[in-house]
């Protein structure tokens, strides 16, 4: 057989693959508990893909250490387009960095198909607190030295993250008190047990909203949507740009045109208005970015967060 045929007959191969694609249910893994953002999300694109794949997508929770639990189930399943995982942040940019113990590569064992959504942070306060400026709560933080608590999700949870970001940008220290998860911090926020946190602002806008919690800053380059009256860090401190993201990603060794075929259909459940208004809102931007997208800023993340882990000397718990 000549290479030209050979060539050839290797490209129909892959071309009928693609075709027979889907042939039965595909499951798409949320790696953490259900009723979180990132199961949420999962669970909107699920149904209107379903309809385009013409197969069930199946939404599997598989939580634990992160995300890196179920980030690293998908990394081990077999590469033929079946197993999917939403992933964000924590398992894919963070963990990496912070747990030498991971069973996966987040740039080796993963071919990313599509950057979903990016979502930025919002730094909220106990109402009682008399600050409603990054500025003022830096000027609180340095006038009563070890007074003020924040929280966060967890070491090395983002929103540990991005205060030990603030804090080495402002010079200052705050105590972190972290919690197993967000919504226990949320309560002791709103109680008053502690006085301020970052977090995905889809999680506290309700309490936003209420007047239960007070927004004083949002972490990217540009106000948020759902919070436009409220200024950036970087308005106070430039160059500070933290969001949080979301993107689908299968095994490494998935066939291209499979990973291809996906990453067409995402862009099509994306652009449609109930889908594009369910998701923001929740807070999100679409992004639509397509799988180059996703690992570009895979690589711009790992060294973001290297530094600020190396530079906080921040250790897994």
């Amino acid at each position: 057989m000549s290479l030209g045929v050979a060539l050839a007959f290797i490209g129909a191969a892959t071309l009928a693959t693609a075709q027979a694609y889907p042939a039965r249910p595909v499951r798409l893994l949320v790696p953490y508990p259900p009723g979180g953002p990132v199961d949420n999300i999962g669970r909107i694109l699920a149904q209107p893909l379903s309809l385009i794949l013409g197969q069930n997508v199946i939404v599997e929770n598989r939580s634990g250490a992160g995300g890196s639990i179920g980030a690293e189930q998908v990394a081990r399943s077999t590469p033929d387009g079946y197993t999917m995982l939403i992933g964000n942040t924590g398992p894919m940019t963070v963990n990496p960095v912070l747990r030498q113990d991971l069973g996966y590569d987040p740039r080796k064992d993963f071919a990313p198909v599509t950057w979903l959504t990016s979502a930025q942070m919002v730094l909220v306060v106990h109402p009682s607190l008399p600050v409603r400026s990054v500025k003022e709560l830096v000027a609180l933080a340095r006038a009563n030295p070890g007074a003020l608590n924040y929280g966060s999700a967890g070491v090395g949870n983002l929103t540990h993250l991005g205060m030990e970001l603030l804090q080495s940008i402002a010079k200052v220290r705050l105590n972190h008190v972290p919690y197993k998860g967000v919504a226990p911090a949320y309560v002791d926020l709103m109680s008053g047990e502690i006085a301020v946190m970052f977090g995905n602002v889809t999680g506290p806008l309700a309490h936003i909203q209420a007047g239960r919690l007070r927004a004083i800053a949002v972490t990217s380059l540009k106000p948020s949507p759902v919070l436009p009256r409220v200024p950036t860090v970087a308005e106070s401190y430039p160059g500070f740009d933290l969001v949080t993201w979301m993107g689908i990603f299968l095994p490494a060794g998935t066939p291209e045109a499979i990973r291809a075929k996906l990453q067409g259909e995402f862009f099509r459940v994306l652009q449609l208005k109930n889908v594009r208004e369910r998701l923001v809102a929740l807070g999100n931007e679409v992004v639509a970015g397509s799988g180059e997208d996703l690992a570009a800023m895979l690589d711009r993340e790992l060294k973001l967060y290297a530094k600020i882990i190396q530079s906080a000397k921040i250790a897994a718990e």
